[in-house]
């Protein structure tokens, strides 16, 4: 008896032994993975540099802690004071992330720099044989300022949401391709800039022809891969409302073998240009809104054709194409 409570001791020693020290080795590439992001050249790819890094969280999860994150890509520079993710080791293909606020954003080129605050920021990204299943994020409290000059209040939210879904009746696994489902919120949002209060906003969309390993996301062929592919974004709705407007948008857009965006998005609003009129001067605004009809409303349809964006048959602005 004696006998058998030494071997299940050992085994059970050895079991601890094995698992801590895999979990040491998976913490370590974890660390040198994070740590590589640094040594990125920031144009090409992010260069993500952490003031402090840990990864902690034994036995069953790892959680890693980035303070005083700095993200920049291009001209743009990201300060966060604290990032935080995790992935439980019995489910590794499921990422729970928060951020600690306020966000600084500098923009060198054009000389602007903007912070946002929040109450709470979480997200989380899981994924099912290399697509995204589901991914979120969300915040509260959310406040956005210009900090150029001052602290001048720009809009503030005290919920947003985005949601991407996969949409399995679209995985065609012999053509590598994928489709996600799009659903954004931002509710009770307030813009003193154009007098914008309580104003609610949902936005639907469908991406298709993606590939269906997101690590392939980074290739730079990515473009040209959906435009083979068929791919389009479909804007399925976007909704938005406050007491004195009504926005309301909906269309298609993809890409031609030159790269150049094709499709069409139909716009209808009420109360909305006359919103806009100090942001958006003549003849710009009938050309994206329209004419108003006998009740006071707006419709027009954008068309992107040719390296063109037309309103109806009119030509208003020129796109670059996108490879």
């Amino acid at each position: 008896m004696k006998k058998r409570i030494i071997i299940l001791g050992s085994i059970v020693l050895a079991v601890i032994v094995l698992w801590s020290a895999a979990w040491l080795v998976g913490a370590n590439l974890i660390r040198q993975n994070i740590e590589a992001q640094a040594q990125a050249d920031g144009v090409t790819e992010p260069r993500l540099t952490c003031g402090g890094l840990g990864v902690s969280g034994f036995p069953f999860r790892y959680d890693v802690d980035c303070e005083t994150a700095e993200i920049a890509m291009g001209d743009i520079v990201l300060d966060v004071p604290g990032v935080r993710a995790s992935i439980r080791v019995y489910a590794p293909t499921h990422l729970l992330a928060s951020a600690l606020g306020p966000l600084q954003l500098t923009d060198s080129f054009t000389g602007t720099r903007n912070s946002v605050a929040w109450s709470a920021l979480e997200a989380s990204v899981r994924i099912n044989d290399w697509r995204i299943a589901r991914a979120s994020i969300s915040g509260k409290d959310l406040v956005w300022s210009d900090t150029l000059m001052g602290e001048t209040l720009i809009a503030q939210s005290p919920l947003a949401e985005v949601h991407l879904f996969d949409i399995p009746e679209q995985h065609d696994p012999e053509r590598g391709v994928a489709a996600l489902a799009g659903y954004a919120l931002a509710d009770n949002v307030s813009h003193p800039g154009i007098t914008l209060s309580n104003t609610r906003a949902e936005v639907q969309l469908e991406a298709t022809g993606l590939p269906d390993d997101v690590r392939n996301w980074g290739d730079p062929q990515i473009l040209p891969f959906i435009q083979q592919a068929g791919g389009a974004l479909k804007i399925v709705s976007i909704h938005a409302t406050d007491a004195d407007s009504v926005l309301d948008a909906n269309g298609a857009l993809k890409l031609d073998p030159q790269g150049m965006l094709d499709g069409a998005i139909a716009i209808k609003s009420t109360g909305v240009a006359e919103r806009v009129g100090t942001l958006l001067a003549e003849p710009w605004r009938t050309l994206v809104f329209g004419n108003a009809a006998a009740d006071g409303s707006y419709s027009n349809q954008l068309i992107f054709r040719a390296g063109g964006v037309f309103s109806g048959l009119v030509p208003i602005a020129s796109t670059p194409p996108l490879f």
